[in-house]
Order: structure tokens, then sequence, then C-alpha cells
């Protein structure tokens, strides 16, 4: 099976183009072993670029642990860099994935700006915000990310009953200034730290706006692997015309044995 590796921020992913249907998309054990950094080819997930009816593709996406999951910002960002490869797309797409349609636009230097979904429903609380940016998020102010250990802080929360078996993508923030964070996110299904989260820095960029943090609504997010920009519209229904901006790399490709 050939197959591409691409990154955004540090946060990797295996690409298969998988327009023939041909890849076994039930085989967890085998989406996990893809992922593996040791035995496979090494990821924080999969994504299948398939034929969609009604958009230039299909983006599935699956965790390293193996399951299909929620949107992945920064996994739609390469996907779009993966369809101008193939010469499916030129600098402009729409696709489909799980939580609904996607624009997208992708510039010659392949940094992509993606249209995230509208965002209403957020949760206040003294300690943290949750919020849903087509994957949970929940994002708290900490003095400094560098200070804390994301694994197992992380995990604690994740794994607490505040958010039952589902869990939840956790977010720690530290702000730089009026429009610039500092983000460390411990995803859930790769069950660890990631270089980067996209739809965590869209999740931080809302919920600083939010809590009154930053006025901007162009904001910076500094997260392990690089930075990702962040711009949306605060209207009365909630945030509008959200946007995740980032680079989108090329790391190899190969083919390997099922």
């Amino acid at each position: 099976m050939k197959f591409y590796k691409y990154q955004g921020t540090g946060n990797d992913f295996v690409m298969i183009d998988n327009r023939n249907n041909l890849f076994p998309k039930n085989d967890t054990n085998l989406i996990h072993h893809l992922c593996d950094r040791r035995f496979g080819i090494g990821a924080d997930g999969l994504i299948l670029l398939e034929n969609d009816n009604s958009t230039d593709f299909k983006m599935v996406y699956y965790n390293s642990d193996g399951n299909q999951s929620t949107m992945c910002g920064n996994g739609g960002r390469c996907l779009v860099a993966f369809a101008k490869h193939l010469g499916i797309i030129q600098n402009k797409a729409i696709f489909m994935a799980i939580d609904g349609l996607h624009h997208a636009t992708i510039d010659q230097n392949n940094s992509v700006s993606l249209q995230m979904q509208d965002v209403q429903a957020i949760t206040t609380t003294p300690d943290y915000i949750f919020l849903n940016t087509g994957s949970p998020h929940h994002v708290m102010l900490v003095p400094n990310t560098q200070d804390i250990d994301v694994k197992k802080q992380g995990a604690e929360i994740r794994y607490s009953s505040l958010y039952g078996k589902e869990g939840s993508n956790v977010n720690f923030v530290t702000q730089k200034n009026e429009n610039h964070f500092a983000l460390r996110t411990y995803e859930r299904g790769v069950e660890d730290e990631t270089l980067s989260c996209g739809t965590g820095a869209t999740a931080t960029a809302i919920a600083m706006h939010v809590l009154g943090k930053t006025n901007s609504t162009n904001i910076a997010i500094d997260v392990e692997g690089g930075q990702l920009q962040v711009s949306f519209e605060k209207t009365s229904q909630g945030y509008e015309k959200v946007f995740l901006v980032g680079p989108a790399t090329f790391v190899f490709e190969g083919e390997i044995k099922l």
C-alpha cells in the first residue's frame, strides 16, 4: 500500500488515497499499527481521502489508537495539501468531514486556511471553558505552560467524571500579549501531548475572547510545533467565519506491506 506522510506544526498524519475504497477501514488494529512510531509508519492519526458526490473529496479521520474520531483541524489542513498534490484541487477546496462541510484555500507556500464549524454552545466556569470546535475541548489558563505535566494532568481531566467515557481534549494556555497565546494540548485517542492541535488552537482562541483576555478577532497561537493563526467573527449567535491558518508540510512517501 502506498502512503504519504504530512505534518502541520508537528501534528503528523499518515495519508492514504482511498478513492478506490480498497483500504480496510474497519481494521482498528491495522490503523493502530500504521500509526505506531516503533512498529509502523508513525503518526498522531491516519486520514483517508475518499470520493464525495457533492464536494471535492471526503475526509475520514482516525486517531492513532485506530478508532475513527471527530474533526481534526491540522489533519484537515494537511488533507487539502495532499489533495493538491494529487491534482484533485488547485488552490481552493470544499470537502466533507465528520462534522460537516469545510471550505479551504492553499497558497504557493502550502499555508492552508481552513474554515471551521460555527461555535455557539460554550460552557464557562471559574476554572475552565468547554466548547466543541469539531472536537470537544477543555480550555484552562495556567501561569506557564512549560511548568505543566501535560500527559499526567491532561489525562486526569480527560478521564475524570466531568467528561465520562467519551472524554475531552485538554488545553493548557498562557497569555503572551493581547492577541498572542501559548498552548499545550493533551489529545484523547492519542492519549498523550501532541506538538499541535488545530481544533484545540481554535477552541483556545475563542475561549480567550469569551473570557475577555483579548478583544482581537485574529489571534496567534504558539504550539509546541510552531504557530497557528485563528480568526473569527463574533455575532449574537456565537462565533462564525472561524478560520484556522497554518503550514501543511509534506514529509515523505513510501510503501508498506499490509
